[in-house]
């Protein structure tokens, strides 16, 4: 009893992390509204500035964290390291790690 409660539990999860899997981007490789697609230079910006982009967002509408208006992985990598940098990535964890023992 208890394995099959566990497999159902595991399917479940599986289940809800599948579930919230983005779709498909129809807008990658469009221009944006100024004419250009966004590239990895413009996805490491808007990652180093997504904490206050985030905030903003919260009170404007017209604001909006991510640029769906991109040219794929290269965009997303850049915002993805934009994102680490400002959060320390693994390494800041690692550190703080050390200090404390």
């Amino acid at each position: 009893m208890k394995r099959v409660l566990a497999v159902l539990l595991l399917a479940l999860g599986v289940f809800v992390i599948v579930g919230c899997a983005p779709g498909p981007n129809s807008f990658v490789n469009t221009n944006n509204e100024k004419g250009f697609v966004p590239g990895f230079w413009y996805g490491l910006w808007n990652g180093i500035i997504s904490p206050i982009t985030f905030i903003i967002s919260l009170f404007n509408n017209k604001v909006q964290l991510y640029e769906v208006h991109n040219n794929g992985g290269w965009y997303n990598f850049g915002f993805m390291l934009g994102i680490s940098m400002i959060f320390g990535g693994g390494a800041g964890s690692t550190a703080r790690r050390r200090r404390n023992r």
